[in-house]
């Protein structure tokens, strides 16, 4: 992934351009960590060679590992990077496309980009924590 500070009025906006090959969610994590990334947003498009979709089971309270082991398009890719304890956590939702233009979408888990994937990730002053919440079994957003 190759990545350029493009913005630094207030917040801070980089383009991040992962390459075939590259892991995501690893990658814009890694990225966090080494930039101080507490408390951002982010948008992608591109293409996926697999992806790994979740839809999280309230009964279970786990997500359902939905694998696409084909060529997919990015429709739209959108997540947050906030705190969960002292390491940042990626949170993220995809809409894929099929070659039948069909689409897939859920919980982003684990995708690898062909040939490319564009982000525009805005990195906020403000500070982002995740918390547990038992009643979903999931480290959620607080904002107090």
């Amino acid at each position: 992934m190759r990545a350029k500070l493009i913005n630094q009025d207030g917040e801070r906006t980089y383009a991040l351009i992962f390459e075939a090959g590259d892991e995501v969610i690893a990658g814009l994590t890694q990225f966090a960590r080494e930039h101080g990334i507490t408390a951002s947003r982010f948008s992608a498009i591109g293409a996926f060679s697999d992806v790994v979709l979740g839809y999280f089971d309230w009964e279970r309270k786990d997500y359902a590992r939905i694998r696409v082991a084909e060529q997919v398009e990015v429709l739209s890719l959108n997540g947050d990077i906030a705190l969960n304890g002292d390491e940042p956590k990626v949170h993220a939702h995809v809409v894929i496309g099929k070659r039948d233009a069909t689409a897939h979408g859920g919980h982003l888990l684990e995708a690898h980009v062909r040939p490319t994937l564009e982000v525009v990730l805005i990195d906020s002053p403000a500070y982002l924590c995740r918390r547990y919440d038992k009643s979903s079994g999931l480290a959620l957003i607080r904002i107090e």
